[in-house]
């Protein structure tokens, strides 16, 4: 194959030869471009981005001699979002990923009224430039999230060969995940498995819920690590990533998280808190230049190592 790309502009052209013939469209340019994924690809190719002899193929597309291929990368445009010289506490950091401990209260990315003071912010003034691109201008470095009020271990990819590699691992759900969390009530298990499909709550689409008809696979498992009177202190490990799983699926059991307005069925915390208390404490992960299995372990915030010390027995 011969090929004319300028990466610096994230323009693809390749002539097919004879030793590419009948090759799927899909498994030859990401044999050739080692940076993209091939889910990565087979979006490119659904979205019509990328041509054959000037016309959009499939991803199933079978290559034919002197075939011209052509595409284009969308850039990561300048965002308007300003960069803001906020504290990082920062857990690792190399070339091509930083995982970051998120305080509580901090949004991951802007979104409507929340423009400034995310963690994006954060990040655009920490790496300035050296940001992932693929999840669009509002996210640079953002592979996956944690909710405002969770705190913990996040990553955050400072380009785009680490992002496709970190979002293929969050695809197939290898990613190690263990969240701390405090919860109501106490466990009469040591551990188990909620196996629970999470989706839409029918009726408030705001909020999340156990949803068997058109929900999505999610699996929690957990293990109790301190019982106290009315409250478990649990790890939870995530197959699956839903979003607000761990507080769906406790609330589901009979066990919201403490602090959990959302989740909690109308209890009211004896406690002053900022909404659920839910830590991303362990996070690991094969490094995507390195292929090295490595971990983050992200210590407890202050309020969290204060209520382990002030729940009744």
């Amino acid at each position: 194959m011969n090929d004319n790309c300028d990466q610096n502009n994230r323009e693809f052209c390749f002539f097919i030869t004879e030793e590419w013939e009948d090759e799927r469209i899909d498994k030859a340019l990401s044999g050739l471009i080692d940076f993209l994924s091939r889910s990565y690809i087979q979006k490119l190719l659904k979205d019509g981005q990328v041509k054959v002899n000037h016309l959009p193929v499939k991803a199933n597309y079978r290559l034919k001699c002197e075939d011209e291929i052509r595409f284009q990368i969308p850039l990561a445009i300048e965002p308007d979002i300003v960069p803001e010289k906020i504290p990082l506490d920062i857990l690792y950091e190399d070339e091509d990923v930083l995982v970051v401990n998120k305080p509580k209260g901090m949004v991951v990315h802007p979104a409507a009224g929340h423009c400034s003071g995310t963690l994006v912010n954060a990040v655009m003034f920490y790496c300035q430039e050296n940001l992932s691109g693929i999840n669009g201008i509002m996210r640079p470095g953002i592979v996956h999230r944690i909710d405002k009020d969770t705190t913990g271990s996040i990553i955050i990819c400072k380009n785009d060969f680490s992002h496709n590699h970190i979002a293929e691992q969050l695809k197939k759900h290898s990613i190690t995940r263990r969240y701390h969390a405090i919860c109501y009530g106490t466990f009469l298990s040591q551990e188990g498995t909620i196996s629970a499909p999470i989706g839409r709550h029918p009726l408030d689409r705001k909020k999340m819920a156990v949803n068997e008809k058109n929900g999505k696979s999610a699996v929690t498992h957990y293990k109790v690590l301190q019982r106290f009177h009315g409250y478990t202190y649990i790890e939870c490990r995530l197959e699956t990533g839903r979003t607000h799983q761990i507080r769906v699926h406790m609330a589901s059991i009979g066990h919201p998280l403490l602090g959990d307005e959302t989740y909690s069925g109308g209890r009211k915390s004896p406690f002053k808190l900022n909404g659920q208390c839910l830590h991303a404490k362990v996070l690991g992960f094969l490094h995507p230049r390195t292929g090295i299995y490595m971990e983050t372990d992200a210590p407890l915030p202050e309020y969290f190592e204060h209520l382990l010390k002030v729940l009744p027995d």
